[in-house]
Parts: structure tokens; sequence; C-alpha cells
């Protein structure tokens, strides 16, 4: 019997519960007397966010970290030995920290442009987000930190995130929204996958045995843990009998007893019980394990790697004349607050304390820009400074060209807080169109999702940065001098109008039920088969340089199941500047309108050098899902080119056996068919919550509806913001936000052990009427909480 076993079978029915929990809001539960140690956790995706005080999940304090570009930069790298150093520097950093394993990264898919947490994710792509999170696994896992890919699955939207049913069809499922965790757990083999807060089909993800022990462990054959999002525990036991591990944050008593209770009175295995403890074991043993192993950590190099991570990320979206690489002598007017309050990261869980922040105004001198410096616009209002705006114009008019520093504010996307619009500020826009009406104009983007751009057609030159990290301001100097050519490509695609995506009519119309009615139609999949024009297309981007494609070979005329194509292509650099190009291969059947990337590589090159760029394919690249199982498709039509839209070179392949898949209309005006989307379920997986009586599934905002109820959400709402670190904006309104939108079970999973499940239902009785009973229960369970302690024989 090896020492997990030993140990499994010595455990009580209690300590075994323990296990399931953490210790606090970041270390799992020791237990000392089997030697069995605390294992910390931080987040991440982009850099570490160890917060000075382990005990609360509130965004507080952190220790100083490389705040690394966010995933939505990187992605626009296309380059996986890029993420796989940036995994790597982050395990070190995280192995300095005694940290085991970092929160990250997140690869859900950005079905609508609008979702608030869209740059801590890659892309609306799966291939290219399973490749890129897979590669960041890696890195991360190369240094014996552990990785947890998350948020597992199909959470693709902010709004009352908690209480959300995704209502997602098979085909969707599979090929879009479960493909890029498939893709990242067979080829990484991260230490943990973190289920998601939202319902999927009904059922709550955490709870789901078909999503976590079916497809998840037996399927793609995962043998690590499963933990929950911060406060997504439901109904504890159906987690357990699910295969969801560990419970993070700790919450109290309450979900430890209902195990325990549960495998007593025979309603819980205690073999799916021990399952759970057993992987749990595994984990902790094995990062205790990792814990001495050598390990080389160099603040000043990861300083480095976030400045060269973010050049290689930046976007060219417009260079109209040759006005960038700005010439030698140029006289420069640098205009926009972002130069001196940099937007480098997002909001929420993810925020890093960076260890050492540039800024434009510091970084520009270094790289020889010439400028002179104007405010131009506030970034903690919309409203246009007329004075400020004046003083840009002023600047501007002494100047060769205006770069103009613009984007998306901090209040603008966060964690929690969907956005309701695509546009940027309008003091923003005002300012592009009046300076460039003066001078050419330079606009530097920044933010972590796309906006609309009414303004595009009077500017110069757009420099999308997206954010850029800690070493985005010196990122940017080269590029905008040539020091660094651009060779980023967008992994999202920029609708001309946000209603112009498919998800829009269905994004966040119902608080509880949310459809995909477009199903497979996603980013790109949707544009090109809807032939709908967009502002930029996935996978586009500029160069300093140019290249060609030529010599198309494929292996064979035909595919049979089980084989393997290798598809090859000649690509140049015909221009006068060194640069990389990112070749993409996409594959179609040949009679449907719907092609999906397949492959993507970088390559560098020389000017006049050419390389060969190959992609090996398999049964997935030509497969659909229908019916419970992937089906090969009648043919394929193979596609290379430099974007979803500019496909170069192009092969016919005949596949052995394959069949047609099966159609969906496509809606051209995103009214999709309700008759139509829910034919393709064998039942209606809509939820209804109850408003009244009010349960542990309501909100504060529900409570308004009754006069103790808005008494109550006034005082807690008071209490919790009052102890917020002072002057932190986004923290502020995060916590505005969840408090609004979180049912009462998350505040209680939140507060680690301060607000029980005792003092909860104590509430909800005073909500439902029951003043003085209520009221009885609540100091009852306040007198009875305790804070969680290590427990001994």
């Amino acid at each position: 019997m090896d020492k997990i076993e030993t140990i499994l079978s010595t455990l009580s029915l209690e300590q075994k519960a323990d296990l399931c929990s953490g210790l606090d809001a970041w270390n799992t539960f020791p237990i000392r007397e089997y030697g069995i140690p605390q294992i910390l956790m931080t987040d991440g995706p982009h850099g570490l966010r160890k917060q000075y005080d382990e005990s609360t999940a509130m965004l507080e304090t952190s220790v100083p970290a490389t705040c690394f570009p966010a995933a939505a930069t990187t992605a626009c790298s296309w380059d996986k030995g890029l993420l796989y150093r940036l995994g790597a520097a982050l395990g070190s950093e995280a192995r300095k920290e005694n940290i085991s394993m970092v929160l990250g990264p997140g690869i859900n898919i950005k079905r609508s442009p609008l979702c608030g947490r869209n740059f801590e994710y890659f892309s609306e792509d799966p291939v290219l987000s399973g490749e890129l999170g897979a590669a960041m696994i890696e890195g991360i896992q190369s240094t014996g930190t552990g990785a947890c890919v998350k948020h597992f699955a199909a959470n693709n939207r902010e709004y009352f995130r908690m209480v959300s049913n995704s209502i997602v069809d098979e085909r969707a499922l599979r090929e879009i929204y479960l493909s890029g965790f498939e893709r990242a757990v067979k080829k990484a083999h991260p230490y943990a996958v973190m289920s998601s807060y939202n319902m999927l089909n009904g059922s709550y993800c955490g709870e789901t045995k078909e999503l976590i022990d079916g497809i998840l462990r037996k399927e793609w054959g995962y043998d690590g843990i499963v933990v929950s999002d911060w406060g997504a525990c439901y109904n504890r036991e159906n987690g357990i009998a699910a295969g969801m591990d560990l419970e993070m944050p700790y919450s109290g008593e309450e979900n430890t007893e209902r195990i325990i209770r549960n495998v007593q009175n025979g309603n819980l295995s205690e073999d799916a019980l021990d399952a759970c403890v057993r992987r749990i074991l595994s984990f902790v043993f094995r990062c205790e394990e990792n814990s001495s192993l050598p390990f080389e950590c160099n603040m000043e190099k990861n300083h480095d790697l976030a400045r060269e991570a973010a050049a290689q990320s930046a976007v060219l979206l417009k260079n109209e004349c040759g006005v960038l690489p700005l010439k030698a002598g140029t006289k420069v007017a640098l205009i926009g607050e972002f130069a001196e309050n940099p937007r480098y990261q997002g909001a929420g869980s993810s925020m890093i304390n960076p260890a050492r922040l540039e800024t434009a105004l510091e970084e520009f001198p270094k790289y020889g820009i010439d400028f002179t410096y104007a405010k131009g616009f506030p970034l903690d209002t919309d409203e246009i400074d007329e004075t400020l705006a004046l003083a840009a114009e002023e600047t501007v008019s002494g100047a060769d060209v205006a770069i103009i520093l613009a984007g998306l504010p901090s209040r603008y996307e966060m964690e929690g807080i969907d956005r309701t619009h695509m546009h940027i500020p309008q003091n923003q826009i005002d300012l592009i169109e009046r300076i460039s009406k003066i001078k050419p104009v330079v606009v530097v983007l920044h933010g972590g999702a796309p906006v609309e751009m009414p303004w595009l057609s009077a500017v110069s030159a757009l420099l999308h940065c997206y954010l850029g990290g800690e070493a985005g301001a010196s990122a940017t100097a080269m590029l905008l001098t040539g020091a660094a050519n651009p060779c980023g490509k967008l992994a999202e695609s920029y609708p001309l109008l946000v209603s112009d995506n498919p998800s829009y009519r269905f994004f966040s119309d119902d608080r509880h039920n949310v459809e995909y009615r477009e199903s497979i139609y996603v980013g790109y999949r949707y544009y090109d088969a809807a032939e709908k024009e967009v502002l930029f297309p996935f996978g586009f981007g500029l160069s300093y340089t140019t290249f060609s494609y030529s010599g198309l070979q494929v292996s064979s005329g035909t595919f049979t199941a089980g084989q393997t194509l290798t598809v090859s292509v000649q690509v140049q650099n015909t221009g006068s500047a060194p640069g990389a190009e990112i070749v993409q291969c996409y594959c179609k059947e040949d009679s449907s309108p719907v092609k999906r990337l397949c492959g993507f590589e970088k390559v560098w090159l020389q000017p006049g050098e050419s390389k060969q760029v190959s992609f090996t394919l398999t049964d997935k690249d030509f497969s659909f899902y229908s019916n419970g199982g992937w089906k090969l498709q009648e043919d394929a039509h193979i596609l290379i080119g430099a974007s979803s839209q500019d496909l170069r070179l192009g092969a016919m392949v005949s596949i052995d056996g394959g069949q047609a898949a099966p159609s969906y209309p496509v809606s051209t005006d995103g009214h999709w068919d309700a008759v139509k989307f829910y034919a393709l379920f064998d039942k209606i997986p809509q939820v209804t919550f109850k408003k009244r009586p009010f349960t542990i599934n309501a909100t504060l905002s529900d409570f308004d509806s009754v006069a103790i109820g808005r008494a109550i959400h006034r005082f807690i709402r008071s209490f919790v913001l009052k102890h917020l670190e002072p002057g932190n904006y986004n923290s502020y309104q995060i916590m505005l936000q969840l408090l609004e939108e979180n049912p009462m079970r998350t505040l209680v999973s939140m507060s680690g052990g301060f607000f029980t499940y005792g003092m909860a239902r104590g509430v909800l009785m005073v909500v439902n009427g029951q003043l003085f009973m209520g009221a009885f229960a609540f100091f009852s369970a306040y007198r009875k909480r305790k804070k969680r302690k290590i427990k001994s024989n």
C-alpha cells in the first residue's frame, strides 16, 4: 500500500471532509499528524497576486511582482514559445514566493466583446486559446509550480455570473467552448482545473458529473484536481459526487458538516469522497516534493521578457503613407493621460502590484522620441475638458505628428462587470477628431477588448498595444521608432458595431438564462459565414515589411481516419525590414460557409529570406460533433493565409467515409430563431429562480422588493465598502457590483467564516417576514461562528 492509500485508510470521516475545503482564502487544509502540508496558491494569470493577508479573498494589497501583458495581449503574439517562457518566468516568481500553484491561465472563449473579463482570456477561437494555454501551463509547470486552467466551462459573461445558466447546444459546446480545455488538458496536464460559477444547461458546472467525471476525467484522461472558483460551491455533496475535489476559499463549517452528514445517511458514497481526497493528497504531496527543486528567479530578466512580450503582441492596424516608424528628428506631440498613468492591466482578481511600472513620459526619450506632452483629456470622466483640449491643440501646432495614447480606462472593463457598449470615452473621440484636422495622428490604443472606431478614417496610423504590462511603455517606444517591427495579429474579430456580434441580442437580456443561439457561429466563423463586413478580421495585423506565400503542398489528396495529413507552404519576406509572419491554416467543408482554424506558426525572416512552414492535421481537424460523438466531414478545403479573410492558397482533400455536417441556419441580422435553436436539445435546459420566498440563492438586489430587505441591503453594502482599501476605485466598483449580483450563499463562501450559513438563514427569515425569529437565529449563529483552526486528534 502506497503512502496516499495508507493515509487514506486511517483518516476519519471528519478529516476527509476537512481536506476537501481550504484552510483560509489561499491555503489547502493541513493535517500535520499525517504529514499532510498546507499548499499555497495565488491568483494569476499574467503575474502573481500574492496578498499579504492570506486569510481573506478580498482584493487587498499584494506583494510586488512582474506584471506581464494580459492574455488578451499575448494572444496576439500567436507565439507558443513566448507563452512558454512567460509561464516559466511566472512559475519562477511563484517559487520565490513559496507559492505552489498559480490560478491561470484563463482560456474561456470570447463569445462577445462586451464580457468584462475578456482581457483575461486569449481568443474567440478554441485552437488558438488551447495551444497558447497549453504552452503557458507547460512553462509554469517546468519550474515545479502548478498551473490551474480556468474557468470550466462556458463562463462567457460577468453579469449575474453566480446564478446564470449558459444554454449551449451539444455541437457548439464540444467544438467551441470545451475544445480549448481539451487541448490544454491533453497537451499540458495542468495540476488543477477550476470549475466556473455558472450553470451549464441547467446544472452548476461544479456539480455536473457528466462534465467533470465524464468528459474531463474519463474521456480526456485528466487525473489532477478540480477546484472551485472562489465562492462557487452550491450543493457541496453534489460537488463531491461529481468529482469537484476542493472548495475554495474556506466558507465555514457547514459544507464540511454537509459532507459528513450525507455520507453518514447514505446520500453520498464514501468512495466518491475517498476519490476526491486521494486526488487532493496526490496534489499536495506533489507540490511539497516540488518545493525542494532548484529554481532561478531574475526579476530584471522577467521585466525584459515582459517588454519583449508586449512588443511581439502589439498589432499594427493602420499605417498610411508609412507614417510609422517615426523618422529621426520627427517632432512629436504626445497627447493623453495614459502617458503618465498607463493602462497596462485589467481590474479584478488578476490585478498585479507591478515590481517596476514604466510610463511613456519616462521611456520615450530613451528611444530618441522628441516630444512635447499635453494631457488632452481626463481619465476619470467622459466629459470633455475644453481647457485640456485647447492646450493639446496648441501643443500639436508646433509638432510634425501627434501621437495620441487612447483607449479604455480601467473603469470601462473589469471583472464582475460587463461593458454595455464598445465606445472609447467621448472626450477621447472628440480630441482625436480635433487633432486630426491639425496634424497627422498616430493613435496608440490601449484596452483589453475590441472597440468601435468611428474615428478611424481620421487617423494616419493605429497601433493597438492592448494591455502591455509593466514594460509596455518601452515596448511601445521600440515599435514607434522601428527598433522593433510589429508582428502581432488580432486574436479576435473587430466588428463595425457591437450589434453586429452574433450574440448581441442574447448576451445580457436575461439575468438567469443565457441562450447561445448563435451555436457554432462564434467570432470569425459567424462574420465569414454571414458575409458580414468587419472593421478588422480575426488574424489581421500589419508589419513594416511584406510577405509572400507560394508552393502549397499537401501530403495526400485523400484522408483516412487515424492518419495524419501534412500541409506545407513557402513564406518569403519580400520587404526591406526583418520581421515575423504568422501563417494560419484553416479548414472547411467545401459546401459549408464555416471555416475553422486548424493550426498556426510564427516564422521570423530576414529581408529576402524564405522558409517552409508545415502543419500536421489529424482526425479532429476534419471532424464535427454530432449525436454524442465526433464524425469525419465529407471533404476538406484547406486554406492558408495571413488572416481569416486574407487566404492566399488552398487545396481540396477528399475524406474516406466522411459525411455532411448537420446544418444550422446562419442569421445575417442577429435574430436567431428560438424554435430552431431549441430543436438542438432533447429538453429545454432553462432554469427558474423563484423570487419569493427569498432563498440562499437570492441576491441583495432581490431584497429591495421589501422594506426590511432594502434596509439590510444598505447595511451590508455600507459595512463591506467601509472595509475596502481607501482610494482603490476598481476594487470599490467590483465589490459594489458583486454585492448587487452575488447570491447570499456566495457572500457566505467569500467571507472566510465571518458571515456563516446560519447567519444567512437568519437574514433570510427576517426578509421573509419572520423578524424576531430571524434576528434570534442570526445572533445565535453570530455567537457560534469561528475561524477555521487546524485540528488534531
